[in-house]
């Protein structure tokens, strides 16, 4: 038997291999490895045996047609140049399947319709049991799911179908966890600078911000400064704000990159942080909340388990059980160095 199986080896293991070696039939051969409940303990145990000798690695296109599924998803993105967010979503969403032994099949039609179809088309006709559609901005998009005949997932983003299920992250949430901390922080002239004013999560999180405030019996110091999500922005509008409040006491920032670029003036203008201006972040991006002077308190989105979550949304659906709307992944903050207690004359 050694000298056969070691001639098997050298070529492509079959199904028929298997049931040869196992003494039963290619069909009981196939239903023990799916395991159908109609084959006995024994023999599944002695197929499982014989595959286990030949090292045998199903068809999984084979098994698609027997099981009706490939184990495959479709994982369709619009921009996966924007790898600060589409990144660690992919990242728990592969985590996810992986867990289950499934495959991701990851197009990018970097934001063109008709690569988007075509990409459509493709996947479909690979047999995937699902799509993610993941998003780069958790910003609403058109939906897409009338075109899939297949259950779809929204992560990141939040399909205008509210009969879809979209897992996006809770930006207000993230904002009013922030504006508490400084408040409980005895911060009590606090600003909020943040990126351009189309994006919805802007919108949102200073939106959120400002009802913090107001509920805990303050207002926001001037209006929120609204501009780009970049470091030069951060500088720029902190010295602004500076110059036109100079007894501000913290700054809530709409992403890292402008906080970092505030604590640069904060530091330029001899103001201590966080003795005299506490700065929050938000993103939890490592490599520039860590490298920050002082490490920046900030904003962490949980990216992976949005990806993770989709995963489970993604196979409720498959078992038969789909949800609808819009699921809001909670945050959480990270404080760093960034912030502290203030200091009282």
């Amino acid at each position: 038997m050694g000298v056969r199986v070691a001639r098997q080896r050298a070529q492509a293991v079959t199904l028929t291999d298997v049931a040869r070696l196992a003494g039963v039939s290619v069909a009981t051969a196939s239903k023990a490895l799916n395991a159908r409940g109609e084959v006995a303990a024994a023999t599944r145990q002695r197929v499982q045996a014989a595959a286990d000798e030949l090292k045998f690695q199903p068809n999984v296109l084979a098994r698609g047609l027997i099981s009706g599924n490939t184990r495959t998803i479709g994982l369709l993105t619009d921009e996966l140049s924007a790898a600060r967010f589409t990144i660690p979503v992919l990242l728990g969403a592969e985590n996810a399947l992986g867990d289950e032994q499934m495959s991701v099949l990851l197009c990018d039609a970097r934001g063109d319709a008709i690569r988007r179809r075509h990409y459509i088309r493709t996947l479909l006709a690979r047999q995937v049991d699902g799509f993610i559609i993941l998003g780069d901005a958790n910003e609403v998009r058109p939906s897409l799911t009338r075109d899939i005949p297949v259950p779809v997932v929204y992560v990141y983003c939040e399909s205008d179908d509210p009969a879809d299920v979209s897992i996006v992250a809770d930006d207000a949430g993230g904002a009013r966890l922030a504006t508490r901390h400084l408040v409980s922080l005895g911060r009590r002239r606090v600003a909020h600078i943040t990126g351009d004013h189309g994006y919805r999560a802007a919108r949102d999180r200073a939106s959120a911000f400002g009802a913090v405030l107001r509920e805990s019996g303050l207002d926001p110091v001037g209006e929120p400064l609204f501009g780009q999500w970049s470091q030069r922005w951060g500088r720029h509008a902190a010295a602004m704000l500076l110059s036109a409040h100079p007894d501000v006491d913290a700054i809530f920032c709409g992403s890292d990159q402008i906080a970092y670029g505030a604590t640069e003036t904060l530091r330029d203008l001899g103001r201590a942080v966080p003795d005299d201006v506490a700065v929050v972040g938000y993103d939890n991006w490592e490599v520039i909340a860590a490298e920050c002077r002082p490490p920046l308190t900030t904003v962490d989105l949980n990216l992976e388990q949005l990806g993770a979550a989709a995963v489970k949304a993604l196979f409720a659906a498959l078992d038969g059980d789909p949800a609808a709307g819009v699921v809001r992944m909670p945050t959480r903050l990270i404080v760093r160095e960034s912030t502290g207690v203030a200091r009282r004359s």
